[in-house]
């Protein structure tokens, strides 16, 4: 019922603003979220300079060095998020659901990789729909199931 004064969506959006209230992320959360990212970077940069003088020095193909660089960079990443980001202890089962999470990272940025290439999107225009949707399904993935 209307009141005097009052405004139709009054009671819709004063609903609507509790439940983004209630759905917020936490100060715990947000925390966890940046030190994700944080990781992610570092992990990025073992990935580079693993693969980069294997490529360069030791004259591996690109394919076997990014293999070896993904292994240890997605090992480091493991660690660094389990102990770090997540304050959880390593496991054989953890670190198998983390992998996983990591393929299914990977596969999303291959498939959206090439949904950009199909529709003649720019590189750049593609790695930025891969880093505004990779990182948060991932973390999504790594809070709700790796770590639960």
């Amino acid at each position: 019922m209307l009141h005097a004064g009052s405004h139709p969506d009054d009671a819709t959006g004063s609903s609507a603003r509790e439940v983004l209230r209630q759905h917020r992320p936490g100060r715990r959360t947000l925390a966890k979220l940046l030190r994700f990212g944080i990781s992610g970077v570092i992990a990025t940069a073992i990935h580079v300079a693993v693969a980069t003088p294997l490529i360069y020095l030791l004259h591996a193909s690109q394919v076997s060095a990014n293999g070896v660089a993904f292994i240890i960079a997605n090992i480091c990443s493991y660690l660094l998020n389990t102990l770090w980001s997540f304050g959880a202890r390593p496991s054989r089962n953890s670190y198998l659901r983390f992998l996983a999470v990591s393929m299914v990272g990977l596969g999303m940025t291959l498939g959206m990789s090439s949904v950009a290439q199909a529709l003649g999107a720019g590189y750049w225009l593609g790695l930025a729909a891969i880093l505004s949707v990779v990182p948060v399904v991932t973390f999504v993935l790594h809070r709700s199931w790796t770590y639960r």
